[in-house]
């Protein structure tokens, strides 16, 4: 069957020319064919998965609808789906099996998706790359030998492939956005609490949030409004204003929409081929009646010092509960200190090791005040900036990442060269605003995306925007030349 997109699959089956199940066994054919090498997907049930397809299907001849019914999904490996594998990308958790459904996954299952595998990640959602996962990195599909972006990096490329039209991630520094940048598809990370936490293994808990992921906006739509709104297991979580738009999106109105473009994310280290499709993007909007307008957000150049931070002090506290005494990973060794330490050493890889150490120090007696104190300052101050600009623009348009996708190894050994590939998808988060990234052209044959950032609950307004281009350009139509 050939690679349809969420919305034309779900037309497809609400007519009744499609079934579930034909669709998730065409799912599980295609990561047969093409994941040997792609190495996107850690895990799969395929009989569940072709069980709750066939419960999909019944309740379609029955003459239920929903936005999300039958279709298959793809979910990150650090999200909990019952009874199922969640290894974080870790060998530390080998062999525990979630208990319980992510508030998500749980939502989507109950309205009729069918989740068909778990994806490939870095470990611990730690890593901008995707090579940081103990079971070996996925791969670009536009180019194997280039990485594909992490750390959400198997569900964006399960995407990408054609897997799945739709795939779950998480995002805490650009997770999702960054991956689906190289790998050409769209994702979004909602405002901080409209997607419940529950059941997402946690590694910065002020900054985490699951990510939708799909070829367009509109795919995106369906899944999101099945997810979105409060959830009394986690009392950050909040409802999303305009929610009921999301099962029809419609295009946005760009006429009048002022769109800004923030100095610090266009200076001299930005790729020019990147800057050159990001041009070429904004006279879609131009030409619509969008009004461009250049603005500051001076507070940017603190952006990455805070945000690595306060996320290694978090991952420091979060990652603390993995200690091989209540699952997963347990050393042989004699004491209990020594094999809680044996457990980690053998357990952890060395981004996560690094990660836990650069936050017990931030943490530590005589360095908090000096280090995560004024981290926490200067989020505040981020979070200003963000709140004062939109007081005279809607949203603003600016780059993913500085570049395209790097070859494998190119940056491994330099964690700030590597921390610095997060430099324009950090600072949203920090602030709590939503921020897509969606596929505004290619550079030298490999694809780069644009990033819209919205204010606070300005969710759907940033789909409608987002499927308005999608609408007018064809560049996420666009597929990776895949052979089995």
């Amino acid at each position: 069957m050939a690679v349809g997109t969420a919305v034309g699959w779900r037309e497809g089956l609400d007519a009744g020319d499609l079934s579930s199940e034909a669709l998730v066994r065409a799912s599980i054919d295609r990561i047969h064919s093409l994941d040997g090498h792609l190495r996107a997907i850690l895990s799969m049930d395929e009989g569940h998965s072709l069980q709750l397809a066939r419960k999909a299907d019944a309740r379609l001849r029955a003459g239920e609808r929903s936005p999300v019914l039958g279709l298959p999904i793809v979910l990150k490996d650090n999200l909990h789906w019952s009874g199922q594998q969640v290894s974080c990308g870790s060998r530390i958790l080998n062999g525990f099996l979630a208990p319980y459904d992510a508030t998500v996954v749980g939502r989507l299952i109950s309205a009729g998706a069918v989740p068909v595998a778990k994806a490939n990640m870095d470990e611990f959602a730690m890593g901008s790359s995707g090579e940081y996962s103990a079971f070996g990195p996925a791969r670009n599909p536009w180019d194997t030998a280039l990485v594909p972006g992490g750390s959400s990096s198997g569900s964006v490329v399960a995407v990408a492939a054609g897997y799945t039209p739709l795939a779950l991630g998480s995002d805490t520094g650009g997770s999702v956005r960054l991956p689906a940048s190289f790998c050409n598809v769209t994702a979004l990370r909602p405002t901080y609490g409209v997607l419940s936490r529950y059941g997402l293994t946690a590694m910065a808990s002020s900054l985490d949030q699951v990510g939708p992921i799909a070829a367009s906006a509109a795919d995106i739509a369906l899944a999101f409004g099945v997810m979105a709104g409060r959830d009394p297991m986690d009392s950050t979580s909040t409802d999303l204003p305009g929610s009921e738009r999301l099962a029809s999106l419609h295009p946005g109105k760009l006429k009048g929409l002022r769109i800004g473009l923030p100095a610090e994310y266009f200076g001299s280290g930005l790729d020019p081929g990147v800057r050159s499709v990001l041009e070429t993007a904004l006279e879609v909007f131009s030409a619509q009646g969008a009004e461009i307008r250049e603005v500051s957000l001076p507070h940017t150049r603190y952006a990455i010092d805070a945000y690595y931070l306060l996320c290694t002090s978090e991952v420091s506290s979060n990652l603390s509960r993995f200690d091989g005494i209540r699952y997963g990973h347990r050393a042989r060794a004699g004491s209990l200190p020594e094999m809680i330490a044996e457990t980690r050493d053998e357990g952890l890889g060395s981004e996560v090791k690094r990660r836990i150490l650069l936050g017990t120090f931030c943490l530590s007696k005589g360095y908090y005040d000096a280090f995560y104190l004024k981290a926490l300052k200067a989020r505040t101050l981020i979070t200003r900036d963000f709140e004062q600009v939109f007081e005279t623009v809607d949203l603003l348009a600016t780059p993913v990442s500085p570049g395209v996708a790097f070859p494998f190894g190119a940056k491994t050994d330099d964690p700030m060269a590597m921390y610095l590939a997060d430099a324009f998808t950090v600072t949203a988060p920090l602030a709590g605003m939503p921020c897509l990234s969606m596929p505004a052209g290619f550079t030298a044959g490999l694809p780069t995306g644009i990033q819209l950032i919205g204010p606070a609950f300005s969710d759907v307004m940033l789909l409608e925007t987002a499927h308005a281009f999608q609408s007018l350009t064809r560049h996420h139509l666009e597929m990776p030349p895949l052979s089995a």
